[in-house]
């Protein structure tokens, strides 16, 4: 499995509000599924950001495109393939 960072850039924050309930629901779904490793809000008010857990870029695509935030053009969806790396833990 692979991890996708979607940024979800805020673009109609009235809009945003709307959804929110729905975009949110969406989420929990997808978590269920095991489709999200992270996400949250800006607390800048920019945005958001998703990592989604994928096989491929198109399917983290299908996944993140399907967010009705984005549906509905409140917030502009940028996705990208992300390599996480760790911090090595010190021996106790």
């Amino acid at each position: 499995m692979k991890y996708f960072a979607a940024f979800l850039s805020m673009r109609d924050p009235e809009k945003s509000q709307n959804l929110r309930a729905q975009h949110l629901e969406y989420l929990a779904r997808r978590e269920g599924e095991g489709k999200i490793f992270a996400r949250g809000r800006f607390v800048d008010g920019a945005g958001g950001l998703v990592i989604y857990q994928a096989k491929t870029l198109e399917e983290a695509r299908q996944i993140a495109g399907a967010d009705p935030y984005v549906t509905s053009g409140a917030r502009e969806l940028d996705l990208h393939e992300w390599e996480m790396t760790t911090r090595p833990t010190s021996a106790p």
